[in-house]
């Protein structure tokens, strides 16, 4: 008997033994079998996440935001206990004891699925298991996806410490609304930092794991707040929070910026603009889109917030006054359901989905409207973000609608999106009425910078970047006219000619393969023998061209690209009146070369970049050819009050003296010519106006001592703007009101003049050498090289081949009638009047 009991109890501990065995044995082979081609857990030591690049003013304040998951990584010593723990009482109270996979949670899973039959399948998996998910398995829940989750989780446990695997977790999680990582989510769902959190706060944001979308705040109130009270009950039965506390907290009402109740934290960044967005896409270019957009770089602009504000308001208001002149109405274009407008929620909320222009803040916000009702004598209106009982009334009267054609009737229908503004008095801001405006159709572009750094304040590609992203400071490309013209007096001044040389103005024929060009004046005029000086000053097409043949335009073409202005401008005539294409920020940035005295600089929208380590991974100042160099730091024997010299070890890419020269020509543009009624500053200025044929684009482009400024305005597809459209008549202004703060900001003095010049009184309108004593309107003092004086230059006149013929006006100083002696190109003398013909000047062969 007793040898049955122990041969009984003896086979079923064989039998215990050996199932015990073989389940250990098949539990062995499985994770064999599926931790052989695991991925690697190595590489989340060196954790890398996608986070935001942010861009920063000079201030240093954030302007811009750009990313494809929005998320702001934190280190683990950085993230406070109070978030850590409510995370922890919510997902994983066992953390910092299991190691990395929780048995008693998978038992009670496999036992909920068994009695379910499959159909409710809930997880057990620890903060470490959802890493290993979320970094390197899928989301399912199959049954192998868990065996490998417990196969990597207890790997990652031997290999990092708790606080590394929390780091990883609570800045790689989804908590919903774009936003990854709890710091993240903390800015979008109460606009606060992770320290500033309270324990029903970080609760709620424990509460967004299981599943975002199922808690959300708003649509999900009730079912958000159970969850928040749950795992703040944790929070307290773990020992995280005292029982005042969690009494306290499960109180408190869900709040959240979804509801209204803190404002988001984007409205304190200003709207996107064309500055920002051409960061984004000349970093994109440099980095590549990928990498920018989640490499977590911080971006320091040279954007100075408060002149892009003026810049905009100025090429805004030119181009809103050239479309208000023409006298028509054209409004959004946009429509709501007329159906909708007796009901106010109803209206509000399709108003709100009108995708219309909303970052235009000329004179004042410009608010999106609708027509509620067509009047006799005014519109009912609704302002989409101004209640109806406001007390400045919801009228447009008729009279506001005086600069367009048509009655109220043939303008508006009930429905119309439009755009309003106030208008109020200039003297005490009292509000008059409710105005109407509207998106003009002309476009044009603005950009300035430092004509020594190559550092962009501000830039405005448009209207409204709301409206139209196309940056036209950058993207498009047009004919820039007369603007052009420096360049080609810049090579001949540079090729040995002076301010004082004569060049003959009057009519031209050349022969193209289309035909005979007859280019011609824009006054319709000829005026004979002119300097160079005054040339420039009043735009003298005619003289440009003959200049242009006389230095040859493979000069003219190899200085344009020189100076950055084309890539590979074309060898023909007409190129020297500005017929090829570019854009303004090329212009722009040649000009400064011109006002710094001849060095090359490169613009910049970026002084530095730095990665999400702090590491510096570009520099303007440190990139090649822009950096400063200090001749004496190291000389022990310095004066005491005088300080090192530090210079630009800049590329020189023109002479000190053809800078100056030519700058001293382009005031006279300002003082003189062509942008003498519209361009008016305290300091010295220069610049050079634009006009295209059938003024299809018109510019203006100017600088001070230490900023350069430049417009243009023009359809995107070009068509004329009107016989008196002109580049000192619509960019001048635009210019001088941009100019007139910089230089209150800024400051500007005189331009500086080359140790080397030699200065000379001329009569700009002959060329003539004056007295030392000499004055007058017609009185400047040209500069000029000591080689230049040695030669003598006076008397030389150059008709750039060109036969000439007829009778023409002469520039004359004062009106008068003043007759002079000059060279012709044949070298003989000729006295010339008020009406002087040429017909024996050489044509050189060219007609």
């Amino acid at each position: 008997m007793t040898r049955f009991i122990f041969s009984f109890f003896g086979g079923i501990f064989a039998v215990v033994t050996m199932g015990t065995m073989m389940i250990a044995l098949t539990i062995g082979a499985i994770f064999w079998m599926y931790g052989r081609d695991l991925p690697s857990h190595e590489h989340l030591a060196q954790y890398t996440p996608p986070t935001i690049s942010r861009i920063y003013s000079q201030e240093g304040r954030v302007i811009d935001e750009f990313a494809q998951e929005r998320r702001l990584f934190t280190p683990a010593n950085e993230i406070p206990d109070l978030v850590k723990n409510a995370f922890i009482s919510a997902e994983d109270k066992n953390f910092y004891t299991h190691q990395g996979y929780d048995v008693r949670g998978i038992v009670a899973a496999g036992v909920q699925a068994v009695q379910s039959g499959g159909r409710d399948v809930r997880g057990a998996s620890t903060i470490t298991q959802q890493v290993m998910k979320n970094f390197l398995l899928s989301g399912d829940r199959r049954a192998e996806r868990k065996i490998k989750e417990i196969i990597l989780a207890s790997r990652v446990e031997e290999a990092l410490d708790k606080d590394k695997i929390l780091e990883l977790y609570l800045n790689e999680i989804f908590l919903g609304q774009n936003s990854f990582g709890v710091t993240a989510a903390a800015q979008t769902y109460f606009n606060k930092t992770l320290s500033e959190l309270e324990s029903h706060e970080a609760a709620m944001l424990a509460s967004m794991p299981k599943a975002p979308s199922d808690y959300h705040p708003v649509r999900r109130k009730e079912r958000l707040t159970q969850r928040r009270d749950f795992v703040l009950k944790e929070m307290y039965e773990n020992g995280y929070i005292d029982k005042a506390t969690y009494e306290s907290e499960v109180q408190q009402p869900l709040r959240s910026v979804q509801n209204g109740d803190f404002e988001p934290y984007n409205q304190a960044l200003p709207p996107r603009d064309y500055f920002t967005d051409e960061i984004r896409r000349q970093l994109s270019r440099d980095f590549g889109e990928d990498q920018f957009f989640s490499g977590g770089y911080s971006v320091r602009a040279t954007l100075d917030p408060e002149m892009q504000t003026e810049a905009a308001h100025a090429l805004q208001r030119a181009l809103e006054q050239y479309d208000r002149g023409l006298g028509r109405w054209r409004g959004t274009g946009k429509t709501i359901d007329a159906g909708l407008l007796g009901d106010e929620a109803a209206w509000r909320e399709a108003l709100a989905g009108v995708r219309v222009t909303r970052d235009v803040t000329l004179v004042s916000k410009w608010h999106v409207a609708v027509v509620r009702e067509v009047r006799e004598n005014s519109l009912l209106i609704g302002i989409e973000d101004v209640p109806l009982d406001d007390p400045r009334g919801m009228e447009v009267p008729r009279a506001d609608t005086d600069w367009f054609k048509g009655n109220l009737f043939e303008n508006f229908e009930p429905g119309d999106v439009i755009h309003v503004r106030e208008m109020t008095e200039d003297d005490s801001g009292n509000f008059i009425r409710w105005t109407l405006r509207q998106v003009p159709q002309v476009q044009g572009g603005f950009m300035a910078m430092d004509v020594n750094t190559g550092r962009v304040i501000a830039m405005q590609g448009g209207f409204s970047y709301q409206h139209s992203v196309f940056n036209r400071a950058t993207q498009a490309k047009r004919q820039p006219g007369s603007s052009f013209k420096p360049f080609v007096y810049a090579a001949a001044l540079d090729s040995g000619y002076t301010p004082a040389t004569i060049v003959v103005d009057a009519p031209i024929e050349i022969d193209t393969p289309q035909g005979v060009w007859r280019p011609k004046n824009a006054s319709n005029q000829f005026y004979g023998p002119t300097p160079l000086r005054t040339g420039i000053e009043r735009s003298r097409n005619l003289m440009t061209i003959r200049l242009a043949q006389e230095v040859g335009m493979d000069v003219v073409a190899n200085y344009a690209e020189k100076f950055g202005v084309y890539d590979n401008m074309g060898r023909v005539l007409a190129n020297a009146l500005g017929a090829d294409e570019t854009t303004l920020m090329r212009m722009i940035s040649a000009y400064a070369m011109f006002a710094n005295g001849g060095e090359r600089v490169e613009p910049t929208l970026v002084d530095r970049v730095q990665d999400r380590y702090g590491n510096t991974v570009y520099s303007h100042d440190a990139a090649q050819g822009n950096r400063r160099v200090c001749v004496d730091c190291a000389d022990p024997n310095i004066p005491p009050g005088r300080s090192p010299r530090i210079v630009n070890d800049r590329e020189r890419i023109m002479d000190a003296i053809t800078a100056y020269q030519l700058t001293s020509m382009m005031e006279g543009v300002v003082q003189r010519g062509t942008a003498s009624g519209t361009v008016k500053l305290p300091v010295p200025t220069a610049g050079k106006t634009g006009t295209t044929n059938d003024a299809k684009d018109v510019w203006f482009i100017g600088f001070t001592s230490n900023i350069v400024a430049g417009c243009y305005i023009g359809y995107d597809q070009p068509r004329s703007l009107g016989s008196g459209a002109s580049g000192g008549g619509f960019c001048g202004p635009v210019f001088t009101q941009f100019m007139q703060k910089a230089v209150k900001k800024y400051g500007g003095g005189p331009f500086k003049v080359p140790e080397t010049c030699n200065f000379v009184n001329i009569d700009r309108f002959s060329g003539a050498r004056l007295g030392a004593g000499a004055s007058g309107a017609n009185v400047v003092a040209e500069c000029f090289r000591e080689d230049d004086l040695l030669d003598g230059v006076w008397g030389i006149q150059l008709d750039g081949g060109f036969a000439i013929s007829g009778s023409f006006d002469l520039i004359r100083p004062e009106g008068g009638s003043v007759a002079r002696e000059v060279t012709t190109s044949t070298g003989r003398k000729a006295v010339v009047g008020p009406k002087a013909g040429f017909g024996t000047l050489s044509s050189g062969g060219l007609y």
